[in-house]
Parts: C-alpha cells; structure tokens; sequence
C-alpha cells in the first residue's frame, strides 16, 4: 500500500514472503507494462506532452492489457483467499489486494487522460466516444473487477455512488468548509484511493504522501478527463458540499473485490 513503503523500499513485512512477492511483482508489473506511466502522476495533465502534442492522449489498448493484468491478479488472490487457513493468512492476502488495487487503479484512471466530457456520455473505452462523470467512476470501477452495473451506477447522485460502496458512516461530509483547510485535512489522510461527491460531480482522489490527485471527467470547456493537482482542482475547489470515502482504505470493499461479489447499487 501506499503507506506501507518505508525507506528501504519494503512495503510488507519481511517474514510475509508471499506479500513481498507479489509486492515486488507488482512493482514490475506497473513498470514494464504501463511504459513509463507513473510519470503521469508528477503533473498536471492538461500541461502533459505525448507524442508532441499539448494534451494526453487516451490509450486504449494500454487499457485493455491493464484490465486483463487485472483480472490475472484478481483470480489469483481470490484463489489465494479461498485456500487461507487461518485470519492472518486472510489479512495477509487482503493486504495484497489492497495493494494491487492502489497501484492499478490509478494507471487504468491515466489512460482515460483526453477522453472528451460529455453530460450524456458513455464510452466504454479511452477515447472511444465522450464521457460524463459518473461514467468515468462506474467504468474503472467495473473495469478493475468490482461488479457492479456501471450504466445504473452512473446515473446517481455522487452520495448513493459512494454509499454503493461504503458504509454510510464511513463517509465523511464537509460543507462549506475552506478549500485550503480541506485539501490539507485530505492529505493528512491515510493514503489511499478515494471517491469524492461533489455537489453535482463525482470522481476519485488518490492519496499519497507527496499529496493529493484529483482524476475526474471534467466538464469546464469539456476538457473531460483530467488528472489534478490540488492547486488545479477547480471542480474539488470551488463545490460547496464534498463527501469523501475511502474505497482501499475499507475491509469489505476489498473483500467483496476479492470474492467476486455482486454489488448492489444504492438508489436512495
């Protein structure tokens, strides 16, 4: 996990063999397949340069290797949950998909980079068509191994998107509560992979230790999805009412990913 890597670069513990493995594999994994992907994080990418051009450009065949790793990673661990004897060997194993789910998601989140907004959007794929907020959510999502229905997820308010899948008091609401207090009480937060309801969006923050990520489908001038710092997070901002959720951060949304669950979507 994003907070389990200390100095010397260990995010497990060194008896948890398993874990360190599939840690470091996971390592390779982002490196080698995503081909220089994490770079996205260090920078606004409105401001980022691909292929010379002054936009990201959506990758979806980058997209579609990340859901089948995903997939890979997700039928093993599940297997690996199944075949664990004891409520440490469990932990053990739900520490591990935590960790996957923290490093891949926000690399499938990149290749979404330049996919155009659109209020009525529903693209399955980057770049292919345009996208509105709550499709950019429910599609990762589902694309990541949560099952869930990503046409009627999509179409709720930000708070039944959240409570879809966290319990009610594990979200946390702030109205009209000072941005630059509020981005500082966010990334003094576990890190992890959040979502966030605003008052009429919704979208993900990824949380690290060297600060916040705003990934959304951004409907000012269209730009659509976009991946923010917290100084350019105009839409996180400027909304009155924010209701934050962490997805990683809760037990049983990793083991519902785990076990395959299917998930129920809230509607009121």
């Amino acid at each position: 996990m994003f907070s389990g890597i200390d100095e010397s670069g260990c995010g497990v513990d060194a008896a948890d063999v398993k874990g360190a493995r599939k840690w470091i594999l996971g390592i390779i994994l982002i490196a080698g397949l995503c081909c220089g992907g994490l770079w996205l994080w260090q920078v606004d990418s409105i401001a980022v340069l691909v292929k010379g051009e002054a936009k990201p450009v959506p990758d979806p065949e980058r997209y579609e290797t990340l859901i089948s790793e995903m997939q890979r990673w997700q039928t093993d661990l599940a297997e690996d949950y199944r075949q664990a004897k004891s409520a440490d060997e469990k932990a053990a194993v739900e520490r591990d998909a935590r960790l996957i789910l923290e490093l891949m998601l926000p690399e499938m989140m990149c290749c979404w980079l330049g996919t155009t907004y659109d209020f009525n959007g529903t693209a399955e794929k980057p770049g292919e068509g345009k996208l509105a907020c709550g499709y950019f959510v429910s599609t990762v999502l589902r694309d990541a191994g949560f099952r869930v229905n990503r046409y009627k997820l999509a179409q709720q308010p930000s708070e039944n998107i959240l409570r879809t899948f966290l319990p009610a008091d594990s979200c946390q609401l702030r109205v009209g509560k000072d941005y630059d207090e509020y981005a500082d009480w966010v990334e003094k937060k576990e890190p992890g992979i959040y979502l966030v309801g605003l008052d009429t969006h919704v979208g993900f923050i990824v949380n690290r230790v060297d600060g916040m990520r705003f990934f959304h489908s951004s409907a000012a001038g269209k730009v659509g999805v976009v991946n923010e710092s917290r100084e350019k997070a105009h839409a996180l901002q400027y909304s009155n009412w924010r209701l934050l959720g962490g997805l990683t951060l809760e037990p049983d949304v990793i083991r519902t990913w785990l076990k395959g669950e299917k998930i129920a979507v809230k509607t009121s």
